[in-house]
């Protein structure tokens, strides 16, 4: 069963910088998962969801509804079900951040894009879709200026990887002749971040009466439909706080420059 809900509230830090309306804002709703269960963290996530795990004195997920508030959005839907009574405790009805929080308590996983064919009739015509557990400086008003302007159906965030192999690479032939030495070669690549902008009635059909359906699939389907997907770079910071070590690199990224998370670009 899919349930809405607004619960109490209970104070969070003072946030006069991101309360004030952002003029023209042209995304007003988001639409946050933080129902994982976050198995690549344990054994921190065990007792803790990860979407509450702290940088500093400040949760991920704070992080993110400052960035999204920052950028326009007004209201953001939860998608909660691992240990969500922590976050809706937590939060609140998010009106100390200058939203409205609404929280779909989910039974079982539905994937990243599953659990939109509960919610439709709450969405706007477009809205972000973003993962709970990310870190970023993403400037979350261009990628919504850069949709609308392009009239999109679907926008990805995407961020540029870099892979260094500490090895010499070999390339060799049928014969097994050399054919090629490459010393530590590196190789870049794009990633997605987790930050997506969809139109409500262009992902209708696909997210109705499903039982599971993740991002890349539902895309995919978008795309070989005809539709506009359209992918956003941007020359920010990202972070999965997934796992361990990424983890603990998040906190030390934010510990070097709060600013650059705290406040949007």
């Amino acid at each position: 069963m899919n349930e809405l809900s607004w619960p109490g509230t209970r104070p969070l830090a003072d946030l006069p910088d991101l309360v004030r309306e952002p003029p023209q804002a042209l995304v007003r709703q988001a639409v946050i998962m933080a129902g994982g269960k976050g198995t690549r963290l344990h054994p921190y996530s065990a007792s803790f969801p990860k979407p509450l795990m702290p940088l500093g004195e400040t949760p991920v997920l704070e992080l993110l509804l400052r960035r999204l508030k920052a950028a326009g959005v007004q209201e953001v839907i939860l998608a909660v079900n691992h240990l969500r009574h922590l976050i809706q405790a937590y939060f609140g009805d998010g009106s100390e951040l200058g939203l409205r929080l609404i929280y779909s308590a989910e039974d079982k996983p539905l994937g990243t894009a599953g659990a939109l064919g509960n919610i439709l009739d709450r969405l706007d015509e477009t809205f972000f879709l973003t993962n709970g557990d990310l870190l970023t400086t993403m400037n979350l008003a261009r990628m919504a200026r850069t949709h609308v302007a392009e009239r999109a159906d679907a926008s990805i965030g995407i961020f540029e990887r870099e892979n260094k192999i500490d090895f010499g690479l070999i390339e060799f032939d049928a014969r097994d002749r050399l054919s090629a030495y490459r010393e530590k070669p590196t190789s870049k690549y794009y990633v997605s971040m987790g930050v997506y902008i969809l139109r409500r009635e262009a992902v209708r059909a696909h997210v109705e009466n499903v039982d599971y359906l993740d991002m890349p699939t539902l895309l995919l389907k978008m795309q070989a439909a005809d539709g506009s997907v359209l992918c956003f770079r941007d020359d920010c910071v990202w972070l999965d706080i997934g796992r361990p070590d990424d983890f603990a690199l998040a906190q030390k990224m934010y510990e070097e420059n709060r600013d650059a998370f705290l406040v949007a670009p």
